[in-house]
């Protein structure tokens, strides 16, 4: 097994960045040797001798004076014991001392603080150099597993310029922060890019970047060559999603798709399109991305429960969702977990829903359908004021770790009060990586918390519940979670629904809910707590169907 050793030096006692780092080369397969805090060069050199580690990490964060003299003294040391170059040697310090430390030419690494991710993982496997595609993956899984245990950081970004966005993608790229920058195009592009006559010029930049030709999409592909070369993805379209698919795996190589089950339809107004028609041309776009080999995210789930549908309907929907990836024949599938949605329900409540949502679809994981975590922080829960922003951007990362996430969808701490420019996409990202170095040191094991495992077991109960009676609805057809009539019919009749939904000619409405205790649980007309069962029963009694 390979060995690391650590150690702060001389009259240092800082040790919290060493002991991450150890923690960490541990991941990677090391054992890890801990000397302790204030550790004087001759025991560091015994220790070395002793235990023969392929790195060394050393840590000092006093004065400057000091320092060039404890860093002269190392370097001595290891001449003097022919050690230099015998090991990887790494230097924790502060930023006014890495020009001193620079100086001496002994160490590979100095870390300040300010380093990537990227560079620490370096340090630790000691994959350095390389051509771009060595270093940074092209594809999703690759890129994935070349940065694990850190997550991939997403984020959307498009001005309503194109020259901006091309000048911004470029900036981001530059600072080797964001993983995969996903492109937000306006209404106009997103509706009608492939019948520009329908277009409203007058909404140009509504919303997005304004594409108009897949020119604009490979210059905005061409300005991300560039720092680490990041993946890079878009919204699927609201019209003509299939032509969308081919679009994107053309011309930016798209990471992967994103697509709804039910909406981007009349349901929500994103475009003309019926219920019935919307899911089969979504389930179309499902296998074209399959069909190009691009992994498949079906953003559904979320859709509901921004409008406040009860967490059983939010879960059934996120099963159903990866059920139909599924079912198109997707090998890898994001499941995006939305915290924070709806505003007003607490980390408990949260976690118990996301957990339950988790526990659903894992019976569909297997070898030929792979399925990879995606946290975010919901936008309506983040305030106008920007301070107040960031905090509950670092609040709601810190939570979503809780789900072991290969990829964090980061929400720009700015986006409740303006699109995000360059330079607030990369102080996001900053942000978050900022809480997950601290999630480094291991977080509490809070799936072990009864309320939470209560609930999360109701919410599973529940959402079993509404599947089944979608299966009632629908028992005259060969698969009804994949029959773009009965899901149809499960929304019309109410099966399917959110509060938000009332007054809509294409879904039910009727179903009430409330924030109790920090849950969102589904009410009468007084208020009152009322089982998912009796819900559902009073559907399937008034459709003359057999009750759960």
């Amino acid at each position: 097994m390979k060995k690391i050793l650590g150690a702060s030096l001389v009259n240092c006692v800082h040790v919290a960045g060493i002991y991450r780092f150890l923690s960490l080369a541990e991941q990677y397969g090391y054992q890890s040797h801990f000397l302790g805090p204030a550790i004087p060069v001759e025991k560091l050199i015994e220790a070395i001798k002793e235990e023969n580690p392929d790195r060394v990490i050393v840590g000092y964060r006093l004065s400057e004076e000091a320092a060039q003299n404890i860093f002269q003294e190392l370097k001595e040391a290891l001449q003097k014991n022919q050690l230099l170059g015998k090991f990887v040697l790494i230097l924790s310090c502060t930023p006014a001392l890495e020009t001193i430390a620079q100086k001496t030419g002994i160490f590979d690494y100095i870390f300040t603080g300010k380093e990537r991710f990227e560079d620490i993982v370096e340090s630790i496997t000691g994959k350095r150099g390389g051509s771009p595609e060595e270093k940074y993956p092209s594809t999703l899984p690759e890129r994935i597993k070349a940065k694990s245990p850190f997550p991939l950081l997403r984020h959307h970004f498009g001005l309503p310029s194109l020259s901006e966005t091309i000048e911004g993608v470029a900036q981001i790229s530059e600072a080797r922060v964001i993983d995969v920058i996903s492109l937000g195009p306006d209404q106009n592009a997103q509706e009608f890019f492939f019948q520009p006559h329908l277009m409203n010029e007058e909404k140009k930049g509504a919303g997005g970047v304004p594409l108009r030709h897949p020119e604009d999409l490979k210059k905005i592909y061409q300005a991300s060559r560039r720092g680490n070369f990041p993946l890079l993805r878009c919204y699927s379209g609201t019209n003509n999603l299939v032509e969308w698919a081919h679009l994107l795996k053309e011309t930016i190589n798209i990471a992967w798709g994103a697509v709804p089950l039910m909406w981007y339809s009349k349901l929500d107004g994103r475009s003309q399109r019926s219920l019935p028609v919307a899911i089969q041309e979504n389930q179309e776009a499902m296998r074209a991305y399959t069909s190009l080999g691009v992994p498949l995210e079906v953003n559904e789930s979320h859709q509901w429960s921004l409008r406040d549908a009860p967490d059983s309907v939010a879960a059934a929907t996120f099963y159903l969702a990866a059920y139909n990836a599924k079912k198109v024949g997707a090998r890898y599938y994001i499941a995006q977990y939305m915290l924070n949605t709806p505003p007003g329900i607490s980390p408990q409540a949260d976690l118990a829903k996301m957990l339950a949502k988790s526990d659903l679809i894992k019976e569909l994981e297997g070898e030929d359908f792979t399925i990879f975590t995606q946290t975010r922080g919901g936008l309506a829960h983040f305030s106008v004021d920007l301070n107040i922003a960031k905090g509950q951007l670092g609040a709601s990362t810190f939570l979503g770790l809780f789900l072991k996430p290969q990829i964090i969808h980061v929400v720009g701490f700015c986006e409740a009060d303006h699109l995000a420019r360059p330079e607030e996409v990369i102080e996001s990202a900053q942000v978050v990586e900022g809480v997950i170095k601290d999630a480094l040191f291991g977080l509490p094991k809070v799936e072990n918390d009864p309320v939470i495992i209560e609930n999360k077991e109701r919410i599973k109960r529940e959402a079993k519940l509404v599947l089944e009676a979608i299966k009632r609805i629908g028992e005259k057809e060969e698969d009804p979670w994949a029959s773009p009539q009965v899901l149809a019919q499960a929304v019309e009749e109410g099966i399917l629904d959110a509060p938000h939904l009332l007054g809509n000619p294409h879904a039910s409405g009727k179903v009430k809910t409330r924030v109790i205790d920090g849950f969102l649980r589904t009410v009468n007309e007084r208020g009152e707590v009322i089982k998912e069962e009796e819900r559902l029963n009073s559907i399937l009694q008034r459709l003359r169907l057999e009750s759960l």
